[in-house]
């Protein structure tokens, strides 16, 4: 039976156009409605919240607060949001916080169309969805198999460590995350203690063996 999506109701929130543009073609060729495309954290946010669609589709690295960040305040708010993240990278780490965050699935962007398709009609129907290539990773990672000095950091700290590591300022971290620059100071300091790295170099470095980001 072909895979179809029923007229379901779509939100995209990813900060390329053209990767949103295939989505979007690749998701009404299967019946779902794409209701909007937001390029940022806090747009997904308050779109989620005006139009209440049956799920949202947001990628992990965007600027602002990033998908995570996102994830975790659009739940705070809307318990029973349900939504598939989506990343470029492979890594446990991210797949881990993304579904301790509330993400009701989550897919590499390495995945193949169909199964794009198959993971946004199971998010949307309410149902869980883990990319089953990450899925030994992840099992690994809960019985304490990875080794990753990143696991140490705290939700807050991961969320700052990533920003900092892609290069941002304490003082865009501060306005991003709605904290002052002391507590994100704090946070970088204890950053700096559990990687036991000296410089915003250092982190980006980590971030990148991490496969967090892009070299």
């Amino acid at each position: 039976m072909a895979l179809t999506l029923e007229k379901l109701r779509i939100l995209l929130a990813d900060d390329h156009a053209v990767v949103r543009m295939g989505f979007r073609l690749l998701l009404e060729g299967a019946g779902a409605i794409i209701v909007a495309e937001v390029d940022s954290g806090e747009a997904a946010i308050s779109a989620y919240a005006d139009l209440r669609p049956d799920a949202l589709v947001m990628d992990v690295s965007m600027p602002g607060i990033g998908g995570i960040t996102a994830l975790e305040r659009l739940r705070a708010h809307l318990p029973h949001a349900r939504v598939l993240m989506l990343s470029a990278h492979d890594d446990a780490q991210v797949p881990s916080r993304a579904l301790r965050a509330g993400a009701t699935g989550y897919l590499s962007k390495r995945a193949q169309p169909q199964e794009l398709i198959r993971a946004v009609g199971m998010v949307a129907r309410g149902q869980r969805y883990l990319d089953t290539e990450l899925a030994p990773q992840l099992a690994l990672a809960q019985f304490g198999g990875a080794s990753d000095p990143v696991e140490a950091l705290t939700e807050k700290e991961f969320a700052v460590f990533l920003q900092l590591a892609r290069g941002r300022s304490v003082a865009e971290v501060a306005r991003s995350h709605n904290l002052s620059q002391s507590t994100v100071g704090t946070h970088l300091y204890h950053i700096k203690q559990k990687l036991n790295v000296s410089n915003a170099a250092e982190l980006a470095l980590l971030a990148v063996r991490s496969g967090l980001i892009e070299a």
